[in-house]
C-alpha cells in the first residue's frame, strides 16, 4: 500500500488506488456514463461535446481516456470511434 494523493479530489489517502474511497463511487458512475455515452456516439467532435453531453469534468474525462479499456476507442486506426482530441 502507498500513500497517495487523490486523483479526483486531492485529498490524501492510504491505497493502492489513484483514487480515494470517498470519490471511488463517483469515478465509477462517471466511467459508466462515458461508456454508455461513447456506445450509442458515432462521431465524437471534441472532448468539449463530450463534456457538455455527459457532465464529466475535462481532468476526468481526460483521466478516464488514459485507462486501458478506453484505449480501443481513441488513437486507434481499426476502431470505427473517431474522436479530435
Amino acid at each position: 500500500m502507498n500513500f497517495n494523493k487523490c486523483e479526483r479530489c486531492g485529498c490524501f489517502f492510504v491505497t493502492d488506488s489513484n483514487i480515494c474511497p470517498k470519490c471511488a463511487p463517483k469515478d465509477n458512475f462517471e466511467m459508466k456514463v462515458l461508456k454508455d455515452y461513447l456506445a450509442d456516439t458515432v462521431e465524437l467532435n471534441s472532448i468539449d461535446t463530450i463534456c457538455t453531453d455527459t457532465g464529466i469534468s475535462k481532468k476526468n474525462l481526460d483521466r478516464f481516456l488514459k485507462c486501458d479499456e478506453f484505449n480501443n476507442l481513441i488513437g486507434n486506426d481499426n476502431s470505427n470511434l473517431k474522436m479530435n482530441l
